[in-house]
């Protein structure tokens, strides 16, 4: 019974690609931005230009399109769910405190897209789209520290910050726009100094466009002060803030040693680091100072991790829990640790030492139950990855009906390793349900279908999965192998499979309306 393994994708080399992009799209917006154009390009406060959230929504998901093709991008369960839980927590006080309006949290995607970049950055796309650099995870020493960025970058998107940038005079801007921000986030990544977006985007000629991509000074005030009445309103601490924020003005006194593209994006000014203080101070006394916790230890040192640091450094991570400084060190730093150890010793497929580590981990987070449950996670991911009696293990260690994404996701894995994939199906079926855009228990569903050689519900599955990160033409490709496996069963040929004839009827539905995204698609004016 062979694991169903949907085609393989073209990989597109999407960083040097956008390199191009930003050195042409920086050049001709020099052209073909007039004067006038310029100076009307930052509205008032207050006025989102011409843009409705419906064309800033479409625009966003044609620069998402482009980055869940990047192969940076990262979808782990585990850092997601940590972070969803934060940015949820962010959107609810939003929406309590009036910032965000019912036709923006309608009409926007509010997603949060994962890259494996080690450089510390998150960044607002247009139509509720955030990125944030698993570096950033990293960095960041406490939930609140991490609810500071995304509380200011969520508070850019509710501001509308992105739509007062677009001109009212020049409709070609807002394309522009979005090769100047892929270009850019490309560039942010290069760290080779005769790339031609790099050197773009360093040069003279680029440094006007730049400053257009960065936010006003009076946006990104107002950034910090409706993002620091967010997280508060939330329930993160103040100091979070704070700390935060002396990190930034630390790697702004260092002159950013490049690491930072943040900074670049969000530069520190004056104004805006007199403003944040005055606030900060006045909060300051109301919470205890952050204390470095268990689970935050353990998802930081996931995100190191996850950034394909090297062997060397993975070796190095695995030596680092034998170290007196280990022994020093506090209950949290050991968690994170060892889970740097434990994931790093995996990575390099070494299962003895992963394992070793792993059980360390449990007995130092026993008395924490979300470290915890991390650990226990860990633990299966081990015994999954080390195969034969391993996978039982695994098994052993999860609970194939919790609601938690990265166990059901973990569990389903396992099911399909244990070729006992039909009590997960039934879970994993209602969770896309409920989460129709979630690409990964798609992919994870038609593994599932095919464990049990269900060919039409995993092809179909697969489809959805394409759907869910926008690539429409995959999709269409996909529903139309549905349809000829149906076509083929109503043949009545020997050997054909009997088929779900309400599942038949959603394949041809969903098809027709794919088909009309793929037109669409087709249509719009390319990014670059």
């Amino acid at each position: 019974m062979p694991r169903w393994t949907p085609p393989p994708r073209k990989k597109r080399p999407f960083v040097p690609t956008l390199r191009t992009i930003c050195a042409s799209v920086l050049i001709a917006s020099q052209v073909l931005m007039p004067p006038l154009a310029r100076a009307q390009l930052l509205p008032g406060l207050g006025d989102g230009g011409e843009m409705t959230a419906t064309a800033e929504r479409h625009l966003g998901d044609q620069i998402a399109r482009e980055l869940y093709r990047d192969t940076d991008y990262i979808d782990d369960p585990v850092i997601a769910d940590y972070v969803q839980e934060i940015w949820q927590r962010l959107l609810a006080a939003a929406r309590v405190r009036g910032e965000l309006t019912p036709e923006l949290d309608e009409r926007y995607a509010w997603v949060v897209m994962l890259g494996r970049d080690r450089n510390i950055n998150a960044f607002a796309l247009p139509g509720g789209y955030l990125g944030l650099n698993l570096g950033l995870v990293a960095a960041v020493g406490s939930r609140d520290e991490l609810a500071t960025v995304l509380g200011h970058e969520l508070s850019h998107v509710t501001q509308r910050h992105i739509a007062r940038m677009m001109d009212k005079q020049n409709k070609q801007f807002p394309l522009m726009l979005a090769g100047l921000i892929l270009g850019m986030i490309a560039a942010g990544k290069s760290r080779g100094g005769g790339d031609a977006g790099q050197a773009m985007v360093m040069g003279s000629q680029a440094a006007f466009m730049q400053n257009q991509l960065n936010f006003s000074r009076d946006m990104e005030r107002e950034a910090d002060r409706v993002g620091f009445g967010v997280m508060t309103q939330a329930g993160f601490a103040p100091q979070g803030a704070a700390t935060m924020f002396e990190k930034l003005q630390y790697a702004s006194r260092l002159n950013d040693n490049g690491s930072f593209p943040y900074l670049r994006s969000h530069p520190l000014t004056t104004e805006r680091i007199s403003d944040m203080q005055g606030r900060f101070q006045f909060r300051m006394d109301t919470v205890p100072p952050p204390v470095l916790l268990m689970d935050h230890a353990m998802v930081s040192s996931r995100a190191r991790v996850l950034t394909r640091p090297g062997v060397d450094v993975l070796r190095q991570w695995v030596d680092a829990a034998s170290t007196g400084e280990f022994a020093r060190s506090t209950p949290a730093q050991q968690a994170g640790t060892l889970y740097a150890a434990a994931l790093s010793a995996k990575q390099l497929r070494d299962h003895k030492a992963a394992r070793a580590l792993a059980q360390r981990l449990v007995e130092r987070t026993a008395d924490d139950a979300p470290a915890a449950r991390q650990a226990r996670w860990l633990q299966a991911e081990i015994e999954l990855a080390a195969g034969g009696a391993g996978v039982a293990k695994a098994a052993s260690l999860l609970d194939g009906k919790a609601k938690s994404r990265p166990e059901m996701l973990l569990a389903a894995d396992v099911a399909v390793a244990s070729r006992q994939p039909a009590p997960m199906i039934p879970v994993l079926r209602d969770w896309v349900a409920a989460n129709p855009r979630d690409a990964t228990a798609w992919r994870t569903l038609a593994n599932l279908y095919g464990a049990q050689n269900d060919t039409l519900h995993a092809v179909r599955a697969d489809a959805e999965s394409n759907v869910a990160i926008l690539d429409y033409p995959a999709a269409r490709d996909r529903f139309k192998a549905a349809q000829e496996l149906i076509r083929q069963s109503q043949s009545g040929r020997p050997g054909s499979v009997p088929i779900d004839h309400f599942e038949a009827s959603i394949i041809d539905t969903r098809a027709r309306e794919i088909e009309v995204l793929v037109k669409r698609q087709a249509e719009e004016p390319a990014l670059r």
